[in-house]
């Protein structure tokens, strides 16, 4: 068992927007969710996605990178410095390609649970956009720590006797995985920027939910979707909340009520600055083992109520008792260790069809998670944002399946295919209602236990749109095991 120290930061700055389109627009209220891990003692890196949540920008989102210097000057206090690289953009804002920098230099304070910080930093979307300056910013951090194996112990399984004896005699940590399908039914008289009229009609969306319980029955989420159909393409949130499970029927029905507060826009729909609330209820029912089905029914809307809409939904949900050998509320027979791959990589799109603009190519930042079902076999999830090529606003949100070879040559190379279909649109991107597939063919070459370069090409083909055209992609990959109890 290896202990990687990581920690959660949320941020909020408030951009100064230049005159464009909208005469003396507020300020964008800029907020963040990343994901860091130390390098070293002081060294970290990480990635990170913000939305807009105030201002008149609601839909504007970025996908980016961290890497930054924490050195503490006491006990409590410490500075922070750091560098976020990323791509994005959206709401008709002038963002150019999406490329943009965010560095900071920051004084922080550390409590038993948690830290603040707050210090200056500056945006600039370098490729031809017009929004850059200089700001406050302020962050929550929460240390949050995971143990793993390294990745070439997946699927080796051992008996509870066994681990009972080892370093993860532990109590397990649960968690959850969701792949669904969601609807927005619009119940407010606000139409669409394009003067489309919305009330009335359904958005459907596509993608996932990660949820991570804090106790028996408390859990905190993350939930994030995009529009495939219903609107023009381009809509997308971002959620993060709590919720609290009853369970009954001998644990085979569960019933969850969840209440998160995030970012959505985009696609014309008029969120106002982008701020959403989401209250919601499911029911799941066991289908067999680890898996349940699971319709939700709730509310997303803006604080005003100007944006508003009734969801509906059904997702498929994945269990997992993870990183220990014993719980209160189960009995294990064994455990297997599961392989988690993490890819950032670069897409280049060659000659991605617009719907107005010369065709030209585009480049995206891109962020991919794979779960190992066995040794050749992984499901994935993956998201995207425009980072290059005059398509700022465009994103993905996708997931799929892959097949992959043993380790080749040496023991280091590996090969593999897979394909993904989900929501992409905005940027002028020709993907009509947003609904794309995406198969593609690579490799990878392992440089230590954790670390892999991959390079891959394919092609994209949007239904309903003009976009068809082949890419590559290269980027690295970082992969590790978790155990997981039955």
């Amino acid at each position: 068992m290896k202990t990687q120290k990581g920690f959660i930061k949320i941020d909020f700055l408030s951009i100064e927007m230049p005159e464009t389109n909208i005469l003396n627009e507020s300020n964008m209220g800029f907020s963040g969710i990343h994901y860091n891990l130390f390098l070293n003692e002081s060294f970290y890196t990480g990635i990170g996605i913000y939305g807009s949540t105030s201002g008149q920008r609601g839909g504007f989102f970025t996908l980016g990178i961290n890497a930054g210097f924490k050195k503490y000057l006491n006990k409590k206090l410490y500075i922070d410095t750091g560098f976020h690289f990323g791509g994005g953009g959206g709401a008709g804002a002038p963002d150019g390609g999406g490329a943009f920098i965010l560095p900071h230099v920051n004084l922080g304070y550390s409590f038993e649970h948690f830290s603040l910080n707050t210090g200056w930093s500056y945006v600039n979307f370098f490729d031809d956009g017009l929004i850059k300056g200089n700001q406050l910013n302020v962050a929550l951090e929460i240390p949050i720590d995971f143990n793993y194996s390294i990745y070439k112990n997946s699927e080796s399984t051992f008996s509870s006797e066994v681990l009972n004896t080892s370093s993860w005699n532990q109590k397990t940590k649960k968690t959850s995985f969701m792949l669904h399908l969601n609807n927005l039914k619009v119940k407010s008289d606000a139409d669409a920027t394009t003067g489309e009229v919305l009330k009335g009609k359904t958005i459907r969306l596509a993608g996932f939910e990660f949820s991570n319980y804090l106790s028996k029955n408390w859990f905190a989420f993350l939930k994030v979707d995009g529009a495939y159909s219903g609107i023009r393409a381009g809509y997308m949130d971002v959620l993060l909340g709590a919720g609290y499970n009853f369970s009954f029927n001998k644990n085979r029905t569960n019933i969850l009520t969840k209440f998160g507060i995030g970012a959505g826009g985009g696609g014309g729909v008029d969120s106002e600055g982008g701020f959403m609330l989401y209250p919601d209820i499911s029911i799941e029912q066991q289908l067999f083992s680890d898996v349940y089905i699971s319709l939700n029914k709730g509310y997303l809307l803006t604080p005003s109520r100007y944006f508003s809409t009734s969801t509906f939904g059904v997702g498929l949900k994945y269990y997992v008792e993870r990183n220990g050998s014993f719980s209160n509320e189960k009995t294990f027979n064994k455990g297997k260790f599961k392989g988690i791959e993490v890819v950032l990589k670069q897409d280049w799109y060659f000659n991605a069809k617009r719907m107005t603009n010369p065709t030209e190519d585009m480049h995206q930042i891109s962020l991919q998670v794979n779960l190992d079902l066995n040794k050749n076999l992984f499901l994935a999830g993956q998201t995207s944002f425009a980072n290059f090529g005059n398509a700022g606003a465009y994103a993905e949100g996708l997931v799929g399946f892959g097949v992959k070879t043993n380790n080749l040559l040496n023991g280091k190379t590996t090969f593999f295919t897979q394909f993904l279909a989900g929501a992409a649109g905005g940027g002028n991107i020709s993907t009509g209602e947003g609904l794309i597939i995406k198969p593609s063919i690579g490799t990878d070459y392992q440089l230590n236990s954790t670390l892999s370069l991959r390079g891959a090409f394919g092609y994209v083909k949007a239904k309903g749109g003009n976009l068809s055209n082949p890419f590559i992609n290269f980027g690295l990959k970082y992969n590790f095991s978790f155990l997981n109890m039955k």
